[in-house]
């Protein structure tokens, strides 16, 4: 089996978005063929009501699918659809915009006023761009969890691992979306499909993932060249682990355990036009899906 290479690590820049919501951004709005077909990740992590209150107002998409996971507090939605709905902790949101869908999401914290969520865009290849929209959601008791003998806990979201499959469905990009951890000083491995795009993103504890080019790597190994000290470089809280190809990847975690979502999917390799909500092929189609917001056809019937 081979360890895949780890082609960056960078930290999730903090960001504001909707009405004034503080989050952090992983990956978005830069190159859409880092990590086709995944488009954006956001981190929203907030200890404070006045950071997020104001939430995500009515707002459109086309031609994308999200994928919204709570950790803690409650996410209210609504959609052009007539869906409405309350996301509470564990619980997941899958909608398809397809042709067009207007919808709004309105944060609130739990007891104590904290609120912790991701979101993840994926892209829909040309031919699905203006299928119909759908909407999905999933509760939290409904998503397969493994523990392992060692202590290791896998959710299984979306796609397949260890002989579970996740409950969230019909997604274009058929993605593999799980939340791991990885108990205090444990060493795991974990296989990929080879043909798959895949990141890591860690968001609580620390710990490290072995390279390629380093396979004997652990956590805070160092090694001496020279008269210069290396310290092996650590992931830490908010850190995205971007990988190269390979068929599994290993990951080292620190004192006090490790958790992160590990994600993949299969690339769409096509033109992206992008701007804000909506996600096209061309310039042109990007231009018409303007049009039809401004002169209100935006809208699809539905086929």
């Amino acid at each position: 089996m081979s360890i895949r290479p780890i082609v960056e690590t960078r930290n999730a820049m903090p960001t504001m978005e909707g009405a004034g919501v503080k989050l952090h951004r992983a990956f978005g709005f830069h190159d859409p063929s880092e990590l086709d077909p995944f488009l954006l990740f956001d981190d929203f992590r907030n200890e404070h009501p006045q950071d997020y209150m104001r939430g995500f107002p009515w707002h459109p998409h086309r031609g994308i699918e999200t994928i919204t996971y709570v950790l803690s507090g409650t996410v209210e939605h609504g959609d052009s659809l007539g869906n409405t709905g309350t996301l509470g902790a564990g619980d997941v949101q899958w909608m398809t915009a397809g042709s067009g869908i207007l919808h709004q999401e309105m944060p609130k914290g739990n007891i104590n006023g904290q609120m912790h969520g991701f979101q993840l865009w994926g892209n829909l290849p040309s031919s699905q761009k203006m299928t119909d929209p759908r909407y999905q959601d999933v509760e939290g008791k409904e998503i397969p969890e493994i523990i392992d003998d060692d202590g290791t806990r896998v959710k299984v979201i979306v796609g397949e691992f260890w002989g579970k499959t996740g409950p969230v469905d019909g997604i274009a990009a058929d993605p593999q979306y799980l939340d791991i951890f990885v108990p205090a000083g444990v060493k795991k491995t974990f296989k990929i499909d080879t043909y798959r795009r895949a990141f890591a993103y860690i968001f609580e504890g620390q710990g490290a993932f072995v390279d390629a080019s380093r396979p004997q790597g652990v956590l805070l190994e160092k090694e001496v060249a020279g008269e210069e000290l290396h310290i092996r470089d650590m992931s830490g809280d908010r850190t995205l682990v971007r990988f190269g190809t390979g068929e599994e990847i290993t990951v080292q975690a620190g004192p006090e355990g490790l958790r992160f979502l590990l994600i993949s999917g299969a690339p769409i390799e096509e033109p992206v036009a992008w701007h804000g909500p909506i996600v096209m092929n061309t310039q042109a189609e990007l231009r018409q899906a303007f049009r039809d917001l401004n002169n209100g056809t935006f809208i699809k019937p539905a086929h």
